[in-house]
């Protein structure tokens, strides 16, 4: 049910943005990696796109909540985990979404090269994270860039979160063994 619900409100706050661009200047389009040599996405497409992604990637928070694949329609209450995953996707979505309409090419780099950096310690590719991701941005970029751009980059962060980081640790605990340890002795 909270699926259902949250897929609603997405599905009306898309098409309310689109309809409102639509009678205001029309539905803007955006260029692949800002580059005018390769094609345009309209945002058009993010009326389809984000209510599907929306309700694939809770139906992904709900079975790693539940633990099944039941799709019945019942009430979930997602742990804070899920929340903060969710909000903190939101404000890296909207803050580089901001740097970016104001100009500021410098500071959208650095962030991302900071949130390869968290997905070390964060595990940034799980579904609420991109799904906030893609909501903060669809203002600026529509859906299609977002959830392009955040597919790579939770692709790169399971990577990191699940293979390198285990193997990092691996190796600080055995050098961590290997290096005698001071031991004080009281007299």
């Amino acid at each position: 049910m909270t699926r259902l619900y949250f897929t609603g409100i997405v599905i009306i706050a898309i098409w309310s943005l689109l309809s409102w661009n639509h009678y205001h200047g029309g539905v803007p389009s955006h260029h692949i990696l800002a580059r005018k040599d390769l094609p345009e996405i309209s945002n058009w497409w993010g009326g389809l796109l984000l209510p599907l992604l929306t309700l694939f990637l809770l139906f992904r928070m709900e079975k790693r909540v539940t633990g099944n694949n039941d799709v019945t329609l019942q009430l979930i209450h997602f742990p804070r985990s899920i929340v903060y995953g969710f909000v903190g996707g939101l404000f890296f979505g909207i803050t580089l979404s901001i740097f970016f309409t104001f100009g500021n090419t410098e500071v959208p780099g650095y962030m991302l090269m900071g949130l390869l950096l968290l997905s070390m310690l964060l595990p940034i590719y799980r579904a609420e994270c991109l799904l906030g991701f893609v909501i903060g941005m669809t203002y600026t970029f529509g859906a299609v860039l977002p959830t392009g751009i955040g597919s790579i980059l939770a692709i790169i962060g399971a990577v990191l979160y699940l293979l390198v980081r285990p193997m990092l640790l691996f190796i600080i605990s055995k050098l961590r063994y290997m290096v005698p340890q001071n031991k004080h002795k009281t007299d």
